[in-house]
């Protein structure tokens, strides 16, 4: 420490440090906790406070669920925390019960890694990390309602998600009623006979595992063999987002097949409707809404039958005007026509096979396989891109083009989904690009079926590549049962579905992108599923007197792994191996008394927790229900503005557009159809922060060297004397740049951090961090500090005194701007405006009036609540600042006193005038004219004609 610093804190022993903030901060932190100063009450429950408080408008405001990663935050994560917190503190301020709080989303990959690692049990290590990250929120100032946390991995929270599992497994959507239903409404009419049961046979007739599968075709939740992700590598079954663009697990790189499983799935399709139509009364940023709709994907065509022997062939498409077109045909190497028991593949090739379709094996089944175990160690985006070269085999079998009667050959082929559609596609590949390169490379027929609207003939040989049009007319498609020539395409959409309605090989449906969830995974540290399985595989739901379900110890918490390129393997899971805890015998209580059964040893995948997480928030307490009705409809039910319900605020990342949030609104729907819940929808209104970014440097091996411990020398950049490149990019540990919210509290406290966080740039765009630009707020504190504290005596120094006409001006249009940002959640420029107000008092010198410092004080204290309650509190006051009335603007302060009005002649500017706002046009008029610049430039000429836009403009045109 220099003298001269010395010297500085001994004449100013008071200043407002680093040191001094930190004493305050903790202080406050304390005083917050022991007075459940955040605490929002109820109106019922546990959590029930005052009537009165609990009668003023209420705001739910929340961040997406954080996972307690175990290296803690870095100054990037807390950007929205702390922006949610500004607004709940406003909001608090002007008048409302706000309910802000945060949980953990605990389950997942992550910890089991680490457990497998270092045989740390994920529960240790995932409450470690969860008390860590607790302090650093803390430290931050965060103003949440302690009592409602809830953490994903404690028992008392996972018995409700899987209650809803329960829920959603025993319940069917019933089309008609657009709405999920309890499962025995269903075997109901089964029993009744008012649904007939797949095989014509009485509901009684059937076996228990007969009525089991049939409901299984219509429960929300159900178990089926599911072409999934398999990764032996990992030992487990990764989701489509687990997946890299190239085949290989996101988490070590490893091969990813395509296999089949028994899954448990969820029948989100069911809700794809719904989904995209109540999409219309959200709040959400467009570009989340349109990559929702994009994912659901739903499209308008018709269902096609192809007679192919004893089997049926049926595809999706939305271009039926162009069956005649269709020349071949295409399965996905995964359809169970090339797979299964009803496999048409033959015994041999037909006679006058084309060589180039065989792929040189020497029988179909041979090619088949071979070309199956190839497209498996491919992902769906590699099959799906747009490669030059089509691959694929000759099945070996024909079907019948049903409005011509033509034979059509059979490939498997790549490109073919089994997720989209029904795996199976009629080619036409005059009018179709992927269709048209796969048929040159097999030398298969075109036709074309659309008349070009360019300069081609109708001959597809002499293209170039294939010609789609919905403008042009329908050629070459007639037959004795049908002819669609000279219709629009629209028109030949409509006959055609009509006619295949009429024979009963087809009909107009819809098809989605959308498919099924898959629920389950071989992994360890998830939620159990509470289900069981009799003697015979009939899954049983346990009666909810046996939840929560808890995870059993186990000796290894690994999946098996398996050799990488083994595709041929299947999972093992660590549950499986805990036989005490699999093999149980219970008594289910439906009268068939205590009988051994199996319990499911997959878990459930880390989205589970978090489906439903703003429900929890409601009613934390509550072992009795999930939520109770008074509470949920109070704070998320339907309102006006709000047709659907939900969370006022929802703040995250827009990495979750699609996933999550989908799989929440399902969740939502169902419980909703259910009567569990008055709100369809669980977040109202989305918004989307932005990133904070940090520079990464890499030296010449491309590998990042700390940031920290970089010199930049005439514009270049150097680490240990060797000269590194530098880009924007993420923030991480991994990258060696990140910064930690404690580094910078320890150097300029958490209201800095917290002021600098909100004034980098507006909330919804990326920003650079940087960290010499923190000093910015911390200066802005300091300056604030002295306009009321003496440094030297730590007197408070505002002065009972009336503020001057200029302050007051100041003042009241600084209120009103942040007013007005804060509520629209712009924070930046609402610290712009506190700081320019500061300034101005800064300026004007001598001792503060008392009513400025206290509205300056209120406007700081939601943006920086330590410093805030602090002054509140030198300043006389008793009560903590965050109760206080927000300040509200004096409209008559508001306007400016005058404006600038320019005078001109002949267009040019002759004159300014400094005149009233409110100033009519005559009188306006009458001060330019009379103004001694305007008369000596007319110079006695004569006036033509005067335009006057009051208050701003008047242009005088001489006669």
């Amino acid at each position: 420490m220099s003298e001269t610093t010395t010297a500085a804190e001994a004449a100013a022993p008071h200043r407002y440090t680093a040191a001094l903030a930190a004493d305050i901060e903790a202080r406050w932190q304390d005083f917050w906790d022991e007075h459940g100063t955040y605490e929002a009450p109820n109106p019922s429950g546990d959590l029930a406070g005052d009537p009165q408080l609990v009668a003023k408008p209420k705001k739910f405001i929340m961040d997406m669920f954080p996972y307690p990663s175990g290296a803690g935050l870095h100054v990037g994560h807390p950007l929205g925390y702390i922006a949610t917190d500004v607004y709940a503190r406003f909001q608090r301020m002007t008048g409302h019960n706000v309910l802000h709080t945060l949980g953990f989303d605990a389950f997942g990959l992550p910890a089991e890694q680490y457990a497998v690692q270092t045989g740390t049990h994920p529960r240790v290590s995932t409450e470690a990390n969860i008390v860590n990250m607790k302090a650093q929120l803390r430290r931050l100032g965060l103003g949440h309602d302690q009592r409602r946390s809830v953490e994903t991995i404690d028992p008392a929270y996972y018995k409700w998600t899987q209650w809803i599992f329960l829920q959603i497994f025993n319940s069917w959507y019933d089309a008609d009623a657009r709405k999920a239903r309890p499962i025995d409404e269903l075997v109901a009419q089964f029993e009744s006979g008012e649904r007939e049961t797949p095989d014509g046979r009485a509901w009684a007739d059937l076996s228990a595992l007969e009525r089991a599968n049939v409901l299984g075709e219509y429960r929300l939740a159900y178990a089926s063999d599911a072409p999934v992700n398999w990764c032996p590598g990992l030992g487990t079954v990764l989701a489509n987002e687990e997946v890299t663009a190239e085949g290989r697990s996101e988490r070590g790189n490893f091969p990813v097949f395509k296999a089949k499983l028994r899954q448990w799935n969820m029948r989100i399709t069911a809700y794809a409707d719904r989904l995209l139509e109540d999409l219309d009364g959200l709040d959400w940023p467009e570009a989340i809404k349109l990559q929702q709709r994009n994912w659901i994907g739903r499209s308008e065509g018709a269902r096609v039958d192809f007679p192919a022997g004893d089997q049926r062939i049926t595809v999706f498409t939305t271009r039926q005007d162009t069956l005649f077109g269709a020349t071949y045909m295409v399965l996905a190497p995964e359809h169970e026509l090339v797979s299964g028991p009803d496999s048409i593949v033959p015994d041999a090739w037909p006679e006058g096979t084309h060589d180039v379709w065989t792929g040189g094996y020497a029988t179909p089944a041979e090619a088949v396989a071979a070309y199956r175990k190839q497209a498996a160690a491919k992902s769906d985006v590699e099959r799906q891109a747009e490669a030059k070269d089509k691959t694929g085999v000759f099945t070996g079998a024909y079907a019948t083009n049903p409005v011509s009667g033509e034979r059509v050959p059979v490939f498997i082929a790549d490109y073919v989904l089994m997720g989209y559609g029904t795996g199976a596609i009629m080619a036409v590949p005059a009018h179709d690009s992927r269709d048209f390169a796969f048929a040159r490379a097999f030398e298969l027929p075109m036709r074309c079926v659309v008349e070009p609207s360019d300069d081609r003939d109708t001959d597809p040989s002499t293209w170039d590549d294939a010609f789609s049009s919905y403008e042009g007319k329908i050629v070459n498609s007639a037959s004795e049962a049908v002819s669609l020539d000279g219709l629009s395409v629209t028109e030949a959409k409509v006959k055609i579905t009509e006619w295949l309605a009429g024979q009963g090989i087809g009909e107009g449906t819809v098809n989605f992108r959308l498919r099924d969830w898959l629920f389950s995974r071989q992994r360890y540290w998830g939620e159990p599923f509470p289900i069981v399985y009799d003697e015979d595989g009939v899954a049983h739901a346990l009666p909810e007197s046996m939840l929560p379900l808890e995870l059993p110890e186990v000796e290894d918490y690994s999946p098996r792994t398996f050799d990488p390129d083994d595709a041929d393997t299947s999972p093992e899971t660590p549950l499986s191996r805990n036989e005490e805890w699999v093999n149980v015998d219970l008594d289910l209580g439906d009268g068939k008394g205590v009988r051994r059964y199996r319990r499911e040893t997959n878990t459930m995948p880390n989205w589970a927790g978090s489906c439903w997480y703003e429900l929890r928030y409601l009613d934390p307490n509550n072992d009795e229900k999930l939520v109770d009705p008074t509470v949920e409809q109070y704070w998320m039910g339907p309102r006006e503005g709000q047709p659907h319900g939900g969370v006022d605020l929802y703040v995250g990342g827009a990495e979750h557009a699609v996933l999550h949030l989908l799989y929440a609104r399902f969740w939502s729907k169902v419980l909703h159809d259910l009567g569990h819940i008055s709100s369809a929808e669980p977040f109202h209104k989305l918004y989307n922060q932005g990133m904070i970014q940090a520079f990464v440097y890499r030296d010449k091996r491309g590998i990042a060297v700390p940031a920290a411990e970089v010199e930049e020398r005439d514009g270049a950049y150097y680490y240990q004397g060797e000269k590194v490149s530098r880009v924007l990019g993420k923030m991480g540990k991994s990258l060696k740049n990140a910064v930690t919210p404690d580094e910078i509290c320890q150097e300029y406290g958490a209201d800095t951090l917290r002021l600098y966080e909100m004034a980098m740039g507006p909330l919804d765009v990326s920003r650079p961090w940087d960290t010499r630009a923190v000093v910015g707020q911390y200066r802005l504190l300091q300056r604030l500090w002295r306009n009321v504290v003496d440094e030297a005596t730590g007197e408070v120094t505002v002065a009972d005194v009336e503020p001057d006409e200029d302050t007051l001006r100041a003042l009241h249009k600084a209120i009103d701007g942040v007013r007005q940002d804060m509520a629209g959640l712009r924070f930046n420029t609402a610290i712009a405006k506190i700081t320019e107000l500061n300034n101005h008092l800064t300026k004007a010198g001598g001792s503060v009036p008392r009513s400025v410092a206290e509205r300056l004080v209120l406007l700081v204290a939601p943006l920086a609540p330590h410093i805030g309650e602090e002054l509140w509190r030198k300043l006389g006051h008793t009560a903590s600042v965050v109760h206080e009335d927000f300040p509200e603007a004096d409209p008559a302060y508001v306007v400016d006193e005058t404006v600038t009005c320019v005078v001109q002649i002949k267009g040019k500017v002759k004159a300014r005038l400094e005149v009233s706002p409110s100033i009519s046009d005559a009188d306006l008029e009458a001060a330019a004219l009379a103004e001694p610049a305007v008369v000596a430039a007319l110079d006695g000429a004569g006036i033509r004609k005067v335009i006057v836009r009051a208050p701003k403009l008047v242009n005088i045109v001489p006669a």
